[in-house]
Formats: structure tokens, C-alpha cells, sequence
């Protein structure tokens, strides 16, 4: 994950600070020193660091701090505040249109991620209640059409294309076809280039002369670091962007690009693409960015993970099915799926308060487990997911030969269900005082 290694680092210069009862001038600047080169060594701006390593040190020698009964504490709280109004300070939402559609242009170089995005973005949008439409403008790239309406038929949003004609035409075009059809979010993806040129910046302004985007948001890769960094710079100065995407921040990145786009460009990050999915797509928020790069993890985001894929009135449905002992292996399927939907484990993990990865990586995680249980249950019969006690000997070798997996998955599968059930009823007898208050243990401990 992006800031892996300068959470670790943070986190080293912090541990010597708040193991003091008292802190001194000394004692700040020399975990500065440590901070300052952390942030050197993740690709953050020279001017930037040393900006905000000023800051923080001017704040964290005043004497409130110094005379503070938990200094460190307080150092840290600078740190993650600094941090903050570095990246923007707050969410910055897209300006949506007073009368609809809402124009979107997405720009960035070629191989940034700009058709995935605008599928991304499309998803993020309809989840929303709106009515995205594509449009292809980039006219240069051999399949980019193609691939956008492979993208577009993913997210189920239609898209407007005309071929290898003018994309101003195309764009223009466009427009007049979402208001006919009521689309009211239009996402236009450009063209890109290997390199900035006149050419490409004279064709972008060109299109935004024509169609005037309420936004034009440039999608920039996280990885390449300060080269992104530059490049939003350029784009800034020659187009003038609203926004910015950045792209793989779920990659081995170290996070230059967060922490110093909006300090040099003067734009915000507005989205966060966190994978190859067309549902790995995160809004911004600087200050839960700060908590992530501190360790201080992201539980907002996970509830909102949860709110978004977990639907609640089932919840509460198998919660009933669970207590009188009516629940199956099709709610147990039901509900991995919907913990699958969330993404990846190690990811949602990452996000708690003080997972750092040196405690993930003791935590055995196998992300196959799930779409291996999943293929499991949907290899036995009706029947058998409803009642599995019927599941002897010669079924659960079919089974195991139908979903591809051994009769040991098969028998463990089938434990867990029945020690789930078992622990749930143990539960509910215990609210009822039936039941011995003894530890029991979970089938997936």
C-alpha cells in the first residue's frame, strides 16, 4: 500500500517523542530531522518538505507544547494537522451544474489511466442516482474507443462515439446528445500524449473552449512520483484543471504525489484510484490521508465501505435467521459476497488504528478463501445448502470434484458453518440465562 515505508519512519521519529515525559527544543528538531527525511525518501517536494517542516516546528517548540503532560502527543497532533491542510485540508467535491448535464473533461498523459477513470468515475456517479454518459474524444490511440465501450458496458453507461472524426465535433456533438437524452453527468475522455506538447494542449483547448466543462479533472499515476507531480504543474499552467485523479495509490508508491500536488499546483485531489476495479475508486479526504500516512488508520472509510456494500435490512434479517437457528449455507454465501464486495481484507485492515504492517504481516490472510467457499456452496444442490446435514461421505466428494477444491475444504467448510451456528445459539442462551458464561471460541480464530 502507498506510504507503507513513511508510516514506518513517522512512526520511528514519533516513538522517541512521546517516550519522554518532557520534550525539548532539541528533542523536536531532531525528530524533524528523522520526519524531513522520510518525507524526502517518499518523493515529496524539496520546497514542500522543508515549507512544512517549518511549520511544524515553529508550532511544536511554542511553549504550550513544551509544557504539555503529553508533548509527544501534541507534536503528532501538529504533524497530522500540517499534513492535512497540506493535502487540501478538507473533501473538495465536483461542482455539478445549476442546470444540468455537468461537463466533465478528463485529461492527463497517455497511460495515466484516463479511460479507466472515466468508467470509474461513470460508476462512482450512477451509485449516486445520476445518469453518466461517455464520450470518446480520444481519436489517436489505437482501441481507446473500443475500450471505453468495453469500460461503459462494465458500468452500464452508455457512450457517445463518432468514430476517428474532429473531437471537437465529437464533443460538441456529445453535449447536444446528453441533454436530448437526459443525461445529466457528462465524462469526456481526451486524448493523451507520451509527453506535453503544443499540439495535444492546443487540441484540449480547443474542446474546452467549445463545450466549456463545468471541471476538467486531470488523472495523473500516483507511482511516477514528482514526475506527476510536474506534470500537473505543466497542465495547470498551459490548460488550467480544476482536479485532480490520482491514480494507483493502492501500488508500491511511496505517496510523493499526494503529499506535494496540491502545494505545487494549487489544485485539490478530489479522487483516489485504489485499484484495478472499476469500484476502486475513493473520494478524497485529506485528513483521514493523514491518519493513514500516521498509522492512526481510517474508520470512516470503512464504514462508508460498509454502508455502501453491506445492505442493512438483510443484515438485520440474518441476524433474526441467525438467533432461531434458521440460517443456511445460502445466507452464509449471501454473506460473503457482501463482504467480498468491500474489497480486499488486507486493505480494510490496513485502515484500523494501529495496523501498521509489520502486525499485518503476521495475520495470515488468504483472499482465495472467499471465492473458494464461494464455489463450494454453489456446487451443492438446493437441498443440501438448506439442510447440510444430509451431506455424507460420497456427496461431499462430489462437492469437492464440482468446485474444483479438496474434500478437507469441503469438511472445513461445513465445521465452520455448524460452529457459527453453534456459537450463535450459545449466544442467544446466554441473553436468555440459559446458558454457562464460558468462552467460546470463533470458527475462524
Amino acid at each position: 500500500m502507498a506510504f507503507e515505508g513513511l508510516t514506518e519512519k513517522l512512526q520511528s521519529a514519533f516513538k522517541k517523542l512521546t517516550g519522554k515525559g518532557k520534550l525539548n527544543e532539541k528533542d523536536v528538531k531532531e525528530a524533524m530531522r528523522e520526519v524531513k527525511l522520510a518525507l524526502l525518501e517518499a518523493d515529496v517536494n524539496f520546497i514542500v518538505v522543508k515549507n512544512l517542516i517549518k511549520k511544524i516546528t515553529e508550532r511544536a517548540v511554542g511553549s504550550e507544547i513544551m509544557e504539555s503532560l503529553t508533548p509527544g502527543q501534541q507534536v503528532i497532533k501538529i504533524v497530522n494537522e500540517e499534513l492535512t491542510a497540506l493535502m487540501g485540508g478538507s473533501h473538495s467535491k465536483v461542482v455539478m451544474a445549476s442546470k444540468p448535464p455537468t461537463v466533465l473533461m478528463l485529461v492527463g498523459l497517455q497511460g495515466a489511466g484516463k479511460t479507466t477513470h472515466a468508467g470509474k468515475l461513470a460508476n462512482y456517479f450512477r451509485k449516486q442516482g445520476k445518469n453518466p454518459l461517455l464520450v470518446a474524444c480520444d481519436i489517436y490511440r489505437p482501441a481507446a474507443i473500443k475500450q471505453l465501450q468495453v469500460v461503459g458496458e462494465k458500468v452500464n453507461t452508455p457512450v457517445f462515439e463518432r468514430g476517428q472524426s474532429d473531437p471537437v465535433q465529437i464533443a460538441r456533438e456529445a453535449l447536444n446528445y446528453a441533454i436530448e437524452h437526459h443525461n445529466d453527468i457528462v465524462l469526456m475522455d481526451t486524448a493523451g500524449r507520451l509527453h506535453i506538447d503544443e499540439e495535444l494542449m492546443n487540441e484540449l483547448k480547443t474542446i474546452k473552449a467549445e463545450i466549456k466543462p463545468h471541471e476538467i479533472l486531470l488523472i495523473v499515476d500516483a507511482m511516477t512520483g514528482q514526475d506527476a507531480v510536474n506534470a500537473a504543474k505543466s497542465f495547470n499552467e498551459q490548460l488550467g484543471i480544476d482536479g485532480l485523479i490520482l491514480t494507483k495509490l493502492d501500488g508500491d508508491t511511496r505517496g510523493g504525489a499526494a503529499l506535494s500536488a496540491k502545494a505545487v499546483t494549487g489544485k485539490p485531489i478530489k479522487f483516489a484510484g485504489i485499484g484495478e476495479k472499476l469500484d476502486d475508486l475513493e473520494v478524497f479526504h485529506p485528513d483521514r490521508m493523514a491518519n493513514r500516512i500516521l498509522g492512526m488508520g481510517d474508520v470512516l472509510t470503512i464504514i462508508e465501505k460498509a454502508q455502501a456494500n453491506l445492505d442493512l435490512k438483510k443484515a438485520q434479517e440474518m441476524e433474526k435467521k441467525l438467533r432461531t437457528q434458521t440460517f443456511t449455507l445460502d445466507d452464509y454465501l449471501e454473506q460473503l459476497e457482501q463482504v467480498k464486495n468491500m474489497g480486499s481484507m488486507q486493505d480494510i485492515l490496513s485502515m484500523i488504528p494501529g495496523m501498521n504492517s509489520k502486525k499485518l504481516s503476521g495475520i495470515q490472510l488468504d483472499e482465495k478463501q472467499i471465492p473458494r467457499t464461494q464455489a463450494i456452496i454453489q456446487s451443492m444442490t438446493p437441498k443440501e445448502r438448506t439442510n447440510p446435514s444430509i451431506i455424507n461421505a460420497s456427496r461431499r466428494k462430489r462437492i469437492a470434484a464440482g468446485s474444483g477444491t479438496r474434500i478437507q475444504d469441503v469438511n472445513q467448510l461445513l465445521k465452520s458453518y455448524e460452529e457459527l451456528k453453534r456459537m450463535m445459539k450459545q449466544m442467544t442462551d446466554m441473553t436468555k440465562g440459559k446458558g454457562r458464561k464460558g468462552k467460546f471460541k470463533l470458527p475462524f480464530m
